[in-house]
C-alpha cells in the first residue's frame, strides 16, 4: 500500500541546530546570575513543504495524525504502517496551524514536521486535501535527541545541557559530550520566576510553558 507524503527536510537526527521556540525557537539575549548570556536554547527540527499527492485510503482521515508512523527520506516524509520495516517515527501530537500558534509538542519530542496545506486537483473528489499543520515527532529507535539529556528535539527541559553561542545566547548540546559543542550549564530546574531558582544557580534558560524559567548550573 503506498503511503502519503510531504516533501521537507530533515534536521531531527543531525547534528544541525534550528532557531526554535517550542518548535520554532529562535535564541535571544540576557544575562546570568554571573552576568553570562542566556536566553532559549536552540534544537533540532524538521520541516515539511507541501506536494500536490492524493491521500491513499487506508490511513484515516487525518495525514499523519496522533498515532501513526513515517518512514525517513533525504526529501520526503511518507506515511506508514507502523508495524512495517520503513517505519522510522511515530506522531505523538498532531496540531492544526502553525507551531508558533499552536499547543506545545511534548517535552520529549524528537523532532516536528511542518505540514503545508495540500488540496487535491480540480476534478477530484477532495479526499486528498491536507490542511496545514504540524506533527511532534519520536523516533521508534534511539537515539532520542529529545531526551534530557540529549543534545536535541524543539523544546529545552530540566536535564539538559547548553553552552554559550555568543551575542547573549545558548544552545543546547548532548551533556554526554557527544555533541561538537562542549556543554557548559545543565538546566535542573524549571521555576515559574528567576527568584525561584538556587542560589547555585549560574545562567537562566528561557524555557517556555507555565514554567517558563530553566535554572542552569556550571558544569
Amino acid at each position: 500500500m503506498r503511503g502519503r507524503c510531504s516533501v521537507g527536510v530533515v534536521c531531527g537526527l543531525l547534528a544541525l541546530f534550528g532557531a526554535l521556540l517550542g518548535g520554532c525557537r529562535s535564541p535571544s539575549g540576557g544575562l546570568g546570575a554571573d552576568g553570562r548570556p542566556s536566553g532559549p536554547a536552540t534544537g533540532r527540527t524538521a520541516s515539511a513543504s507541501p506536494v500536490p499527492a492524493r491521500t491513499p485510503a487506508g490511513y484515516g482521515a487525518v495525514f499523519l495524525a496522533a498515532g501513526e508512523c513515517s518512514s525517513f527520506g533525504r526529501t520526503s516524509f511518507t506515511e506508514v504502517a507502523c508495524s512495517g520495516e520503513r517505519a522510522a517515527a511515530r506522531v505523538t501530537a498532531r496540531h492544526a496551524g502553525t507551531v508558533r500558534d499552536g499547543p506545545r509538542c511534548p517535552p520529549t519530542t524528537d523532532f516536528v514536521l511542518h505540514i503545508g496545506e495540500q488540496r487535491p486537483s480540480s476534478g477530484e473528489d477532495g479526499d486528498g486535501a491536507v490542511p496545514r499543520g504540524y506533527a511532534c515527532m519520536r523516533n521508534l529507535q534511539p537515539p532520542h535527541p529529545g531526551d534530557p539529556g540529549g543534545g536535541g528535539g524543539p523544546r529545552t527541559i530540566v536535564g539538559d545541557c547548553v553552552y554559550g553561542s555568543g551575542g547573549g545566547q545558548v544552545r543546547e548540546t548532548a551533556c554526554g559530550g557527544e555533541g561538537e559543542e562542549r556543554p557548559e550549564y545543565e538546566v535542573t530546574r524549571a521555576v515559574v520566576r528567576r527568584a525561584d531558582c538556587p542560589g547555585t544557580t549560574a545562567l537562566y534558560v528561557r524555557l517556555g510553558g507555565e514554567r517558563p524559567v530553566g535554572c542552569a548550573r556550571p558544569l
